[in-house]
């Protein structure tokens, strides 16, 4: 696949440590440092948070790391190459300028951020500068993703046929989902969170790697009446590269699958399918959905590759991992998403 950048020239000693500093102990960081945990060469070392007790539950967790007495100071400690970035987007530009500062590569969480114009000037610099930075949308390094490219990207095998439209369908029971509880009301609210951004932002990256900018055409969304809760529903239409894209999108309690996502790319001879993450499979017109591969051997592969790329951004390598300028551009779709359209 394409998108694959060179970050400014960075000398480690071959096959060494490359440590991590971590910024944020809710889900998507204790996750990360599992996944960290079982690298060769990637080694979470120096953590901090601003809730006190995540930062001690996770030095429980995780005896062999070290406290940093806030994100300042780890930002600043010796010995690390790397941070991971893990808060509320609010403060990811923040401490994206101040890694760079230190010498540090970056991966950073989406949402990318709630300021375009930090953003922009962020971006101006990674550029300027050659520094390195990336953002963890999981599907980056999915076997779907590869899947997508080579049925419809720019040397697509045409393996079901031309594209014809793409439908992405997303159910919640609720939201935030309930392994979600502890990550703070921030998500739950409509300034940062909501499931546009957190989920559909996942497969929005797919759509515009795949075929690039996507047009918003038509958008309603669904919020609580109490002027601060995030949305509960998105029904949408866009358009990319002259390929018409459905979303539906919805929050129920009563409905039958508690966590649900789906991406259908419909072809002139068949359809391709992303289902839950990392389930994937094809089938002709005319014949039964056959799976490619197994899902869980697919994350596991994801996110192995994930890591690896990791390692390539540190050293200055090149490797496929989303850019903050591609982020940003999935995050003006979900913003404009977010705003409402009408339809013409």
């Amino acid at each position: 696949m394409p998108f694959a950048v060179l970050g400014a020239a960075y000398t480690v000693p071959m096959n060494s440590p490359l440590n991590i500093g971590v910024i944020g102990l809710g889900v998507m960081g204790q996750r990360m440092l599992e996944r960290l945990n079982a690298h060769p060469r990637l080694k979470a070392t120096l953590v901090w948070d601003a809730d006190g007790a995540a930062l001690h539950r996770t030095l429980q967790t995780h005896p062999g790391l070290q406290a940093a007495t806030g994100a300042a100071p780890l930002i600043a400690s010796s010995g690390l190459h790397g941070l991971y970035i893990a808060t509320p987007p609010a403060a990811h530009m923040a401490f994206s300028e101040a890694a760079f500062d230190a010498g540090l590569a970056v991966l950073c969480e989406k949402p990318l951020t709630v300021d375009f114009e930090a953003a922009r000037r962020c971006i101006a610099r990674i550029e300027r500068e050659g520094q390195r930075a990336a953002v963890n949308f999981s599907l980056a390094s999915s076997p779907g993703l590869a899947a997508a490219w080579q049925a419809f990207g720019m040397q697509g095998e045409a393996s079901v046929g031309a594209l014809q439209a793409v439908q992405i369908e997303l159910r919640f029971a609720a939201w935030p989902r309930p392994w979600q509880a502890a990550a703070g009301d921030w998500l739950s609210q409509r300034a940062e969170g909501g499931f546009v951004r957190e989920v559909l932002s996942h497969f929005i990256f797919v759509l515009q790697r795949v075929l690039g900018p996507a047009e918003v055409e038509h958008s309603h969304v669904g919020y609580p009446t109490d002027g601060r809760s995030a949305e509960t529903a998105l029904q949408a239409r866009l358009r990319v590269g002259g390929i018409e894209v459905q979303i539906d999108g919805r929050v129920d309690s009563v409905l039958p699958m508690a966590d649900h996502n789906r991406m259908l790319w419909r072809g002139s001879e068949g359809e391709l399918e992303l289902r839950d993450w990392f389930g994937l499979r094809r089938r002709k017109t005319g014949q039964d959905w056959s799976d490619v591969g197994d899902a869980a051997t697919h994350r596991a592969t994801g996110q192995a590759d994930q890591l690896e790329q990791w390692v390539a951004l540190i050293e200055g390598r090149s490797h496929g991992l989303p850019g903050y300028g591609e982020a940003l551009a999935v995050q003006q779709t979900i913003e404009v998403l977010l705003a409402g359209r009408e339809g013409r």
